[in-house]
């Protein structure tokens, strides 16, 4: 039987706290950027958001994609309420993939920072996590991510919950984490935050695809890289953290489709 998507629970809105419904709309506007930016897997991948206190009771809970659905189907009522142990909070009738729930779970909880994980399989972050060398501090936008990259070793498709705490090891503070031979993740304390640096790591592995099959790219000095990402302000909280970058987005989409406010 094909997944298709549950009639909209007209009252959800009224049921849940005001600071709930504010994250759904967040999360479900960056999912159908996603969808508009071509950032999607088939119905795989996910972002999540961590609510805040004030809305979870001070139990940590997060929001996730209902499985099964693509980007563009995923409104603020259908995302799915979940705790760290996977329990689906709501009453949805989506299941949760396994994959996105051992990774995000992982790091809602060991990482105090993280409000918000954004995980994706873009050709171009695949190819350079694939790379035996990964990200070159070759460009422009790679240079703004100076001190700001780890890396994890390929351990198969991530449902296994062992693997959680080497997820956390290899991390350590760095907000980028390239999964090799598997694809990018990024994790902030706003959710236009975490865009912005994935944005930007992204547009670093287009621009290293292009420049490697060209040729040998030029190298960026370490000390020009590290004022790079001393000068860049797209993941600064004092200029805004990417909300004017993200906010742009979102009414670009507006314009296109408004049914993921629902």
């Amino acid at each position: 039987m094909f997944p298709t998507p549950q009639p909209l629970v007209a009252s959800l809105q009224a049921r849940v706290h005001p600071d709930e419904w504010q994250a759904r709309l967040q999360l479900a506007a960056c999912y159908r950027v996603f969808a508009m930016l071509g950032w999607t897997e088939m119905i795989y991948n996910h972002i999540t958001v961590r609510l805040p206190d004030s809305a979870s009771g001070g139990d940590k809970q997060f929001l996730i994609n209902p499985f099964g659905l693509h980007y563009s189907e995923v409104t603020a009522s259908n995302l799915v309420k979940i705790n760290l142990q996977g329990q689906v909070l709501d009453g949805s009738p989506y299941k949760v993939n396994p994959a996105g729930f051992v990774v995000h779970a992982t790091l809602h909880e060991g990482l105090p920072g993280a409000h918000c994980v954004m995980h994706m399989h873009t050709t171009a972050g695949v190819a350079v996590a694939s790379l035996k060398d990964g990200l070159s501090q070759s460009n422009f936008y790679s240079a703004q991510l100076h001190g700001m990259l780890a890396y994890h070793d390929f351990e198969g498709i991530t449902i296994h919950p062992d693997e959680g705490p080497r997820v956390l090891h290899s991390i350590g503070n760095k907000p980028a984490l390239i999964l090799r031979n598997h694809g990018l993740l990024t994790w902030g304390q706003t959710l236009p935050q975490t865009f912005a640096i994935l944005w930007t790591l992204q547009r670093a592995c287009e621009i290293q695809l292009a420049t490697q099959s060209m040729g040998e790219p030029i190298a960026v000095p370490e000390h020009i890289a590290a004022k790079c990402t001393r000068d860049a302000l797209q993941f600064n909280p004092n200029h805004g953290a990417g909300a004017d970058v993200f906010e742009a987005l979102v009414r670009q989409m507006d314009r296109i489709d408004t049914g993921w406010r629902a």
